[in-house]
């Protein structure tokens, strides 16, 4: 028995790198799995459909069940036919894994107009179409008094929570992502459906650009492979998780930080209007937990 024994799975992006094991591993724990990927180069461009067919015969040939699905989920209409392709064949949808997305990386001074949209559009508007389409499914599922089993994990990153630069297009998306995340927890916690994002380190295609240390693994635990993350994943995924919703993780290897948001770090009151000259003298007391300098990528 599986972990998730009759739920049914999509997974964007699930051609190659994380996504790959992360349809693999939900297949694995007993999930139907759609696995989407239009194919296209790390920028976006192309279409070859070929990588995310493999893994649904890997996915068959290990007696589960998936189908391909090639649309561009960076479209209203691709995101929401994603899902009801997955209503349509398995009658139902319990997952929504959102991987997908390309880089356009190139410092402020240099990015056009047409490296921040795509970008935008790939990741956030992505996460949010096959969310959108979801989210009325099982918002009339709920008012028709049908149980419903929703579970969310979005694909944020450390450029989202700390910044990176020459990625102001990318960590701005996945920044949004994490509001995103929070904010459709807020939404659809009263109708049983959960939503979390993850902030993975692990080798993919993009990584290895910026990272070349994550090409090779290590002799005894790959830090860097994929199935590091897709293990979170399928345990978000899971009835075990149980109420788990509205969280970030940053996931390595083997380590999993949960993520606090936004909180004060500093403070400064009083039952009257402060002028620029009295906060400037305040600043020690409101800035006292802010380090001085450009906050780094990543505090670990």
């Amino acid at each position: 028995m599986g972990l998730l024994d009759g739920k049914v799975a999509v997974v964007t992006g699930a051609g190659r790198g994380i996504g790959r094991e992360e349809a693999l591993l939900l297949a694995r724990e007993g999930a139907k799995v759609i696995v989407n990927d239009v194919g296209a180069s790390l920028q976006g461009e192309g279409g070859d459909v070929h990588p995310a067919q493999e893994v649904v015969d890997l996915i068959a040939s290990e007696g589960g069940e998936a189908i391909i699905n090639g649309d561009d989920i960076s479209t209203w209409e691709g995101g929401q036919g994603l899902i009801d392709q997955a209503i349509d064949t398995f009658g139902d949808i319990n997952i929504i894994v959102n991987n997908a997305g390309i880089l356009r990386d190139k410092m402020s001074f240099n990015m056009t107009e047409s490296d921040w949209d795509d970008v935008i559009r790939v990741h956030l508007k992505g996460h949010f179409a096959t969310i959108q389409r979801a989210a009325v499914y099982w918002r009339s599922k709920a008012k028709a008094g049908e149980d419903v089993y929703g579970r969310i994990i979005n694909t944020s990153s450390e450029a989202g929570l700390f910044g990176n630069a020459g990625q102001a297009n990318y960590s701005t998306a996945k920044a949004g992502i994490v509001g995103l995340t929070w904010t459709i927890a807020r939404e659809l916690s009263r109708i049983g459906v959960t939503a979390n994002a993850i902030a993975p380190r692990a080798r993919t295609r993009m990584t290895e650009q910026v990272f070349p240390e994550m090409s090779t693994g290590g002799e005894d635990f790959d830090k860097f492979d994929p199935i590091n993350i897709a293990n979170l994943v399928g345990f978000l995924a899971s009835p075990d998780a149980g109420d788990v919703s509205g969280q970030v993780f940053v996931v390595f290897g083997g380590d999993v930080w949960a993520m606090g948001g936004f909180h004060p770090v500093g403070e400064i009151h009083r039952n009257s209007a402060w002028t620029p000259a009295e906060m400037a003298a305040a600043k020690g007391e409101l800035f006292k937990g802010i380090s001085s300098g450009v906050p780094p990528f990543s505090f670990f």
